[in-house]
């Protein structure tokens, strides 16, 4: 046997290795791989180790497939991996299998529908907040309207703190706008606290026209200390972690959870947040839920809008009717900031920021008379 042989001349040491290799016409690291793997009391040791996998769908026991397949029709939309994270974190009473192998009995028992695989946008390049820790990152959308059963549209309202993917609000409505995307928001500010920043996209109501994209909705939420900030048009992939987390709830919603009235899709949607909080493993969080990771906000809200507190001497105007100022002429800003004050601060030799509430919005060239937009 050639192994055993270059095992024996090895021991011998009667020619250097390197020799030895070129002779029985192997690699040096073949060589030593058959030196760490020889076993004085084992000859078998130096055979070829099978590559076949430790577990096998058609191993796996029939009670086993069992739990499998029930667990799998109770959560038709968890892969293998989540499958056998839950199963783990449950401590179940039998050897969990591979994902790998999981996958297979899936697939056996018809239980994996044919998916096309989707092209990707490239990532952000933009400089939006990194995201480090709770609360500071919460992400708002609404996820896209659907029929009920009564051919009533429903448009769903969600809320995510990014870091925990925490599922904080996920309310039906049979419209989309600024008072309702404005209470769902007071009810999670009075529940859980405020974020340092809420990222949306650029639809209504989250996004205008007018300087720094500013809205009703965004102007409250820099008067409660929030930041708002937008993803580039056409580039849901970055607020990726919330539309991860829409993808389920659209793959949830297939599996026959649409319902006839607004009020039985709230039943469902408080029902599949409770799900995707306490029960659902996350690989991101390394098998846990999002509810083992979130804590409420330190920035706790009682409901009132603060009063700001301007520097001494700030040089303050007033945004007038159709959303302009007046500096020797008439400036547009936006019509969102109708009745609020902003100030003007000299930074470069005739160039001004236009600051609110502390959060610069844009600049005003005095030569040109022009505003230089930075959103």
């Amino acid at each position: 046997m050639q192994r055993l042989d270059f095992i024996r001349a090895s021991i011998a040491g009667t020619e250097p290795f390197s020799a030895l290799c070129r002779h029985f016409g192997i690699s040096r690291k073949t060589g030593y791989k058959w030196l760490e793997r020889f076993d004085l009391s084992d000859p078998a040791s130096l055979f070829d180790r099978s590559r076949a996998p430790h577990s096998h769908a058609r191993t796996v026991p029939p009670d086993i497939i069992t739990n499998l397949t029930e667990l799998r029709q109770k959560h038709p939309d968890w892969g293998p991996k989540k499958l056998r994270m839950w199963l783990l974190n449950h401590q179940v009473d039998f050897p969990v299998p591979a994902a790998s192998t999981i996958g297979d009995i899936l697939k056996r028992e018809g239980l994996v529908p044919d998916r096309k695989r989707k092209h990707r946008t490239p990532g952000n390049r933009q400089p939006l907040t990194t995201i480090r820790e709770i609360n500071q990152v919460w992400s708002a959308d609404f996820k896209g309207k659907f029929r009920l059963l009564s051919r009533e549209y429903c448009h769903p309202f969600t809320l995510t703190d990014n870091h925990s993917r925490y599922l904080l609000s996920c309310q039906s409505s049979n419209h989309e706008n600024t008072a309702f995307a404005r209470q769902c928001l007071t009810g999670a500010f009075l529940e859980y606290g405020l974020p340092d920043v809420l990222r949306t996209d650029n639809g209504q109501p989250f996004a205008g026209v007018g300087v720094a994209g500013l809205s009703r909705l965004s102007v409250w939420l820099i008067k409660l200390g929030i930041r708002p900030e937008r993803i580039r048009k056409g580039h849901p992939e970055e607020n990726g972690r919330h539309e991860r987390m829409h993808r389920s709830l659209k793959s949830a919603l297939k599996h026959g959870n649409i319902f006839r009235t607004q009020e039985e899709q709230q039943a469902w949607f408080s029902h599949f947040r409770e799900e995707f909080n306490h029960e659902r493993p996350h690989e991101a969080l390394g098998g846990s839920t999002p509810g083992q990771v979130w804590r409420p906000s330190a920035r706790g809200w009682d409901g009132k809008v603060p009063e700001y507190e301007w520097p001494t001497g700030a040089r303050l105007y007033r945004v007038m009717s159709k959303g302009v100022i007046h500096i020797g002429k008439e400036v547009f800003l936006s019509e969102a900031l109708l009745g609020e004050y902003i100030m003007l601060e000299e930074k470069d030799d005739g160039v001004e920021a236009i600051i609110f509430n502390g959060m610069t919005l844009a600049y005003y060239n005095r030569k040109t008379q022009s505003i230089i937009r930075i959103d």
